[in-house]
């Protein structure tokens, strides 16, 4: 059985990580699995790219730049919301690619920026073949957003896009569902990273009479698993004295990721029973904003991007809690990974996280938007951070759903299931 997957970037972005540890997984398991990807940054031979020249690079960067200028116009010159939709108007045909050729089963990710087309799906259902799209975000079933947030307007045929401002039903997002609907009698098979993604695509006019099925995303427990938390500090030139809270993302400063809410919420915890002084914040990720800092009431260090998730599994199991205020979250990949190393995650009670937290079990669920209860849920963790309890819980999680042979297990019984049919 050879499983091809389609992902835009080799190692860039949430979906791109996922994928990447569920193809290693599968591999583990003795399948034959490459992933194409249009951006590649490694020598992997089991990774293939579309950009084969110097030319084919600059016509798939010219792509994305046409999408994003189409996006542009509509938006009327507002760069507000850019990259929070995506039309996949212009992209490669890899119907003829030899990889797709030999595939028994195409197996989508995130395609978006340029990769694939519209079109260029379509061609690839044509073929015949079993296709499995993994959502990780909710860009498949709805016109052209990745997140709706407040908006049900997928429900039915999207229109009056609110990241476009639109007062028209046929606007940007309503045409665009037009020439995706093609997904409504497809075969494709849904697969969604947590059960509240999967209710999304129940409720979608595209997805909701395809099959859907959910796996979660899938964790290396040769990586991320948990270590002394005294040797990491000491590792890592952390204090060993302060309560240490943890927060990472690509983009710290995206509002989505919700700095702003642990920031109200850190500053109602130092009116409590702790000290700004016994208190540290270690953030890690992008911030190109410093602005988000600014009213920071307890000490921090910010690290910047790490790509290297060995340091990553460090910080986690130095932390004594990590904190997760996204608005929303389609899994909850840094929840998962903290969790591995022993280290209880606070998260609002709102999206894909709430498979993975058992309240004051191995985590705290914090009502949406309520920083008193985020600050609740801070001391929750740090007050009973030297309890076994709660750090077995955790790992008992990951190790009940969340290991390679448990996750690729269950997408193998899906191939299998959709080539015998």
């Amino acid at each position: 059985m050879k499983i091809l997957f389609i992902n835009t970037s080799e190692h860039i972005g949430g979906a791109s990580i996922a994928a990447n540890r569920l193809m290693s997984a599968l591999q583990k398991g003795n399948m034959e699995v490459f992933i194409l990807v249009r951006d590649k940054d490694t020598d992997n031979p089991t990774v293939a790219s579309i950009n084969q020249s110097w030319l084919n690079q600059k016509v798939n960067y010219l792509r994305f730049v046409w999408e994003r200028l189409v996006i542009f116009f509509y938006n009327k010159f507002n760069r507000e919301n850019l990259f929070r939709v995506s039309i996949a108007n212009t992209g490669t045909d890899i119907s003829r690619h030899p990889l797709v050729k030999e595939a028994d089963v195409i197996h989508l990710h995130w395609i978006n920026q340029g990769f694939l087309s519209l079109a260029d799906i379509e061609k690839l259902i044509k073929l015949g073949k079993p296709v499995v799209w993994t959502m990780h975000d909710m860009w498949p079933c709805t016109g052209i957003c990745h997140y709706a947030g407040n908006c049900s307007n997928f429900t039915n045929k999207c229109g009056y896009c609110p990241f476009l401002k639109s007062t028209r039903n046929n606007d940007l997002s309503n045409k665009a569902w037009k020439k995706k609907n093609f997904i409504i009698s497809s075969s494709i098979q849904i697969v969604t990273v947590s059960s509240w993604l999967a209710n999304i695509a129940k409720q979608s006019s595209l997805t909701r009479k395809l099959a859907i099925e959910t796996i979660p995303n899938v964790i290396d427990a040769s990586i991320l698993f948990k270590k002394d938390k005294g040797v990491m500090r000491e590792s890592l030139s952390l204090p060993s004295d302060k309560n240490i809270i943890l927060m990472g993302a690509a983009r710290l400063d995206d509002p989505i990721k919700g700095l702003n809410y642990l920031v109200n919420a850190l500053s109602l915890l130092i009116d409590g029973e702790y000290k700004k002084e016994n208190l540290l914040l270690v953030l890690f990720g992008e911030i190109k904003n410093k602005e988000v800092l600014k009213d920071l009431s307890i000490p921090y260090i910010s690290l910047g991007l790490i790509k290297d998730i060995n340091l990553i599994a460090n910080l986690y199991s130095a932390a004594d809690v990590t904190v997760v205020p996204s608005l929303y979250e389609t899994f909850g990949q840094t929840i998962i990974e903290a969790m591995a190393c022993g280290c209880p995650t606070v998260s609002f009670d709102n999206s894909g996280q709430t498979d993975i937290i058992d309240h004051k079990v191995n985590g705290y669920l914090a009502a949406y938007r309520n920083t008193k209860d985020f600050a609740d849920g801070i001391h929750w963790a740090l007050h009973n951070k030297n309890n076994p309890k709660i750090a077995n819980a955790c790992l008992k999680k990951v190790q009940d759903n969340y290991t390679e042979s448990i996750v690729a297990g269950k997408y193998i019984s899906l191939y299998k299931k959709l080539l015998e049919s």
